[in-house]
């Protein structure tokens, strides 16, 4: 069964980066479209970026547009979210979410595998 691992959360100052991992055991991976989602405590899980299968095409939630950058590198199995100029706000728990559908991950249901996520507080 697969299972999607996020690392380097933690603690950035306000205006400062952090780059977030999901290493993937799914394969193969390179048939998966991948995504970030992010849930704030007290409020709903939310998309916050998605990337195709080869890394074609991406997609950002508003609030994070020209400040957050998804990639993967297929041959590491591992996509990452290279967050900067973070915000108070994108304090969250972030999750990796894998689908074989496009379309799914950024619907952000019905999604076939969720990592467990990696916390990232962002202090002013």
């Amino acid at each position: 069964q697969g299972q999607l691992v996020e690392s380097g959360g933690g603690l950035v100052q306000a205006g400062g980066s952090l780059r977030l991992s999901c290493a993937a055991s799914i394969r193969p991976f390179g048939t998966y479209a991948m995504g970030w989602f992010r849930q704030a405590p007290g409020k709903e899980r939310e998309f916050v970026a998605a990337i195709s299968w080869i890394g074609r095409t991406t997609d950002y939630a508003d609030s994070v547009k020209g400040r957050f950058t998804i990639s993967r590198d297929n041959a590491k199995n591992t996509v990452y979210l290279q967050m900067n100029s973070a915000k108070p706000e994108d304090t969250a728990l972030y999750y990796c979410a894998a689908d074989r559908v496009y379309s799914t991950i950024r619907g952000g249901t019905s999604v076939a595998y969720w990592g467990k996520g990696t916390p990232v507080t962002v202090s002013s």
